[in-house]
């Protein structure tokens, strides 16, 4: 299994825990993004910066994703791209997207999406939490032990 990690907007709080569980595991990890990110220095983590443009990316993990690897990502069509490629996805709020949830998540991403489009204002996503990040810990921990020992 490899890891990859969409970078952009990759909040600083899990880039301790992600390369405690990369090292710890000696998990094969590439981070993406379309600007420097540092998650820390690790021989199993290889960084990539892409060309600037929507969806760069996100392009990228799609291509070099196989099945059964994972792909941390708070963005929603990437992670349901994924899904379609039989691998996994985790948000940074600890959400296991799987093939039985990821359709209802686009669908009000979209619907959310199509509200702000014709000019009405929402409130946007919560402010990212400690709370979130024990959650992602602990949905990251849970899942690579499931994912690594079988």
């Amino acid at each position: 299994m490899k890891l990859f990690i969409d970078g952009d907007a990759f909040p600083n709080l899990l880039k301790p825990i992600a390369l405690k569980a990369i090292e710890r595991l000696c998990i094969p990890t590439k981070v993406i993004a379309n600007k420097k990110i540092n998650i820390g220095k690790s021989t199993h983590i290889e960084y990539t910066i892409v060309d600037q443009g929507a969806d760069e990316a996100d392009h990228l993990i799609v291509e070099m994703a196989g099945e059964g690897d994972l792909v941390i990502t708070a963005d929603i069509p990437l992670a349901d791209r994924i899904i379609g490629k039989q691998a996994h996805a985790i948000d940074h709020r600890g959400e296991l997207y799987t093939i039985e949830n990821i359709k209802q998540y686009l669908a009000v991403r979209n619907l959310m999406e199509s509200i702000r489009e014709s000019g009405e204002t929402t409130s946007g996503p919560k402010a990212f939490t400690t709370k979130d990040a024990h959650a992602f810990a602990n949905q990251l921990n849970a899942f690579l032990q499931k994912h690594l020992d079988s």
